[in-house]
């Protein structure tokens, strides 16, 4: 299974055994993303890093998943400090970069960005996020989260908040329909996971329900997958008012979940999630954060040849 020079550009171009060998890999990395172990698996390779919207994790992930293999980063800090403010193009970012660096990270705000990007790059695309549209390597880290944490064979799960525009929980909703997951969608009617997505997954054989709180949910998943309201998704501050504040956990919330229940974020949080939770059994957002080291360790290794 080779995935020298493949872009990264949406969970649709993977397959169960592509995202298992990746789930692998991702376990073979984590003594090295913990520090215990040390490697120069990509000395000598170059990330060039182009983030067109705010990151924490994502980019810090990234970055230190590099500086862990022994390679480098080449980041194109602020847009306005760039030649992206005096009006160049993506394609020919794209194309100067690729010039430079041995992988491009990309974060944009337009869907179908990293796509576009691909058509223009000689060296692999590694999509961290395109408006609401795809976000491949979180969907894998979060996928690392349930097996680590849970399990993904026969797992039941629940997701909750922005389900209209969140591009985390649509690459995760394909993903989980290559394990036959058991989804239940819990969003209020404005942020309702898009119809043409729901039936996609059904016409793979997952089974999708929808209910409209939390407490109806949590005491028949394994996993809570809680999201933020995405107020720059709104065009109209109004109707992000409208539908804020509407779905927390706390923990009176899980006063009656079973110890096996784990609650995962992709973060930033904003007050979806009482910080007491954070003490509990169930809280593994944290966690998950980290799993994004050694997975994208792993897809970068992949991709630069370093392993197959």
């Amino acid at each position: 299974m080779r995935f020298k020079d493949h872009h990264i550009i949406s969970m649709t171009s993977f397959s169960r055994d592509m995202i298992d060998h990746i789930l692998e890999t991702s376990e073979k990395m984590e003594p090295i993303a913990l520090g215990k172990q040390k490697s120069d698996l990509l000395t000598g390779k170059i990330l060039g890093v182009l983030f067109f919207e705010p990151s924490t994790r994502t980019r810090m992930s990234f970055e230190t998943a590099m500086y862990r293999l022994g390679g480098n980063v080449l980041n194109l800090g602020s847009i306005d400090a760039s030649s992206i403010a005096k009006g160049e193009t993506l394609a020919d970012t794209i194309r100067v970069v690729g010039s430079y660096a041995d992988a491009i990270v990309l974060r944009h705000p337009k869907e179908g960005a990293a796509c576009l990007a691909s058509e223009f790059s000689t060296i692999p695309i590694l999509n961290a996020g395109d408006g609401a549209g795809h976000h491949p390597t979180q969907t894998l880290l979060d996928l690392y989260t349930i097996k680590r944490e849970s399990h993904l064979e026969g797992l039941k799960i629940a997701l909750v908040g922005d389900l209209k525009y969140g591009r985390t929980v649509h690459s995760l909703c394909y993903a989980l329909s290559l394990y036959g997951a058991q989804i239940t969608m819990i969003s209020p009617e404005e942020l309702r996971m898009p119809e043409e997505i729901i039936n996609d997954l059904e016409s793979r054989g997952s089974t999708v329900t929808e209910v409209d709180s939390i407490e109806e949910a949590i005491n028949d998943v394994d996993v809570l997958y809680m999201t933020r309201i995405q107020k720059e998704r709104f065009p109209d501050p109004a109707e992000y008012q409208k539908v804020a504040n509407r779905l927390k956990i706390t923990t009176e919330t899980l006063k009656e979940a079973r110890s096996e229940l784990r609650i995962m974020h992709p973060l930033p949080r904003v007050n979806e999630i009482h910080p007491d939770v954070d003490e509990t059994v169930h809280a593994c957002y944290f966690k998950q954060a980290f799993y994004g080291v050694p997975v994208r360790m792993a897809l970068m290794a992949l991709v630069l040849g370093a392993m197959e």
